[in-house]
């Protein structure tokens, strides 16, 4: 994502990643915190911001210990906070 500093001087912003399972066969968190890096930017100016979701950001541990990707449907935002963004939905098969 692109992060903009739309301000008159300089400021820094923690921007998150957050992902939803959203038909899990374990109630899980409505938003789990996956990521998150902290930018500063001069006044104007803009960074893109990289995040790489991996099958290890996706699992849970299931009742056996081990480590479990499930199939379905999961959400994800980028935001400032837990409160904000618009997610974007992709399936695991």
């Amino acid at each position: 994502c692109r992060v903009t500093n739309t301000g008159s001087r300089v400021g820094a912003e923690v921007v998150q990643l957050y992902i939803r399972d959203m038909v899990g066969s374990l109630v899980r968190p409505v938003k789990e915190l996956k990521g998150y890096e902290k930018v500063t930017l001069n006044p104007g100016e803009s960074k893109d911001v990289t995040f790489n979701v991996n099958a290890g950001d996706l699992a849970y541990i299931n009742e056996d210990l081990q480590s479990r990707v499930e199939p379905g449907d999961f959400s994800l935002w980028v935001a400032p906070d837990s409160e904000s963004g618009e997610p974007v939905s992709f399936t695991v098969k």
